[in-house]
């Protein structure tokens, strides 16, 4: 059973390296500008593989979702680079799934930066806790 966990995982690993490769180099579609792949899920025959992307220069989910949708549809291409690239007796199905968390990580950043700039203001006596309140929105 042990050997099954390491092969999944070593096939997940160059699944993802071979796939951020081909939509590094060989996708051009303007849609799918700076897309990076976050993570894969594997399946346990290596039949389907959903691909978490992140893109780094959009900010919202309308733009992401068009993403999704233009790597979708190049689904097709994506799997006959990926089949050229690995030795695999069965070219995984592909699924594309936005990964937010990346974004969500940067909005949960600001917050904190934000409460500790206030906290701060509030320590050195330049504010005072209602006043720390309102810019907080309570």
């Amino acid at each position: 059973m042990k050997k099954e966990s390491s092969r999944l995982q070593r096939v997940s690993q160059e699944i993802k390296k071979e796939i951020a490769i081909i939509l590094q180099r060989e996708i051009k579609d303007p849609r799918v500008v700076m897309a990076t792949v976050s993570g894969v899920e594997v399946s346990r025959d290596l039949a389907y593989v959903k691909v978490f992307v992140t893109f780094l220069n959009d900010n919202s989910l309308e733009q992401a979702q068009t993403g999704i949708r233009a790597l979708q549809a190049a689904t097709g291409f994506i799997r006959s680079m990926l089949g050229k690239a690995m030795c695999l007796r069965v070219v995984p199905e592909l699924k594309f799934v936005y990964d937010k968390s990346l974004v969500e990580g940067i909005r949960i950043s600001n917050l904190v930066s934000r409460v500790s700039r206030i906290l701060n203001n509030h320590r050195l006596g330049g504010s005072t806790s209602q006043k720390a309140d309102e810019k907080l929105g309570h």
